[in-house]
């Protein structure tokens, strides 16, 4: 799939759009993980709904993987010597319809593994295979200026949330919902946005 032009995209047909990536998309791999691309989303999001988190948080962590579909580059694999900026691909396509905390959660949570191997010293024993392999693409454990700079996000506590649910996310054989079920969630995220814009 190509790049897709924002201007094509509205409020009443992004979450359409959306659905339509996770239903076309949603069966490829999931970077050498033991689940798809559509299943690890689904199965953050599904968590997220389980343990009681706010609908824009259960919406960051489904959608916080969409630029692996949306970037021209396509997806990561165990055999990539350079960074394909998933998550900057993601943001791009998100944001004229998202609030900054679902964007932001989007951008920055291969920002938030950096940031958490470099504070929390038995979070990169929890990592796998693939995902050491994309930490060294991405640059490795921040430095101090980087983790100062980060802190700085005013919804850094919601980014590191996405993270560890995304790092959750790749449980073989885990039923969840369909993107159908969260459909009416992400539009009611996309209208409150639109809202506040015009108000």
């Amino acid at each position: 799939m190509t790049k897709p032009d924002p201007e094509k995209l509205s409020t009443e047909t992004i979450v359409d759009f959306l659905a339509d990536i996770f239903e076309r998309r949603g069966g490829e791999e999931y970077l050498g993980e033991p689940v798809t691309m559509a299943e690890h989303m689904l199965q953050g999001a599904y968590m997220a709904e389980q343990q009681g988190e706010p609908e824009i948080l259960i919406v960051a962590a489904l959608l916080h993987d969409i630029g692996h579909f949306t970037s021209e580059f396509g997806t990561f694999s165990m055999d990539d010597v350079h960074d394909k900026h998933h998550e900057e691909a993601g943001a791009q396509v998100l944001e004229r319809f998202f609030p900054s905390l679902v964007v932001d959660c989007v951008r920055y949570h291969v920002a938030a593994k950096r940031y958490i191997c470099a504070t929390d010293p038995g979070y990169f024993g929890q990592l796998s295979a693939a995902s050491i392999h994309s930490l060294k693409l991405q640059g490795g454990p921040m430095n101090a200026q980087e983790i100062a700079a980060f802190e700085r996000n005013p919804n850094i506590r919601e980014i590191v949330r996405v993270r560890h649910l995304d790092d959750a996310g790749k449980i073989a054989d885990m039923v969840t919902p369909s993107f159908s079920h969260f459909a009416p969630m992400v539009q009611r995220i996309v209208n409150a946005y639109r809202d506040e814009l015009t108000a």
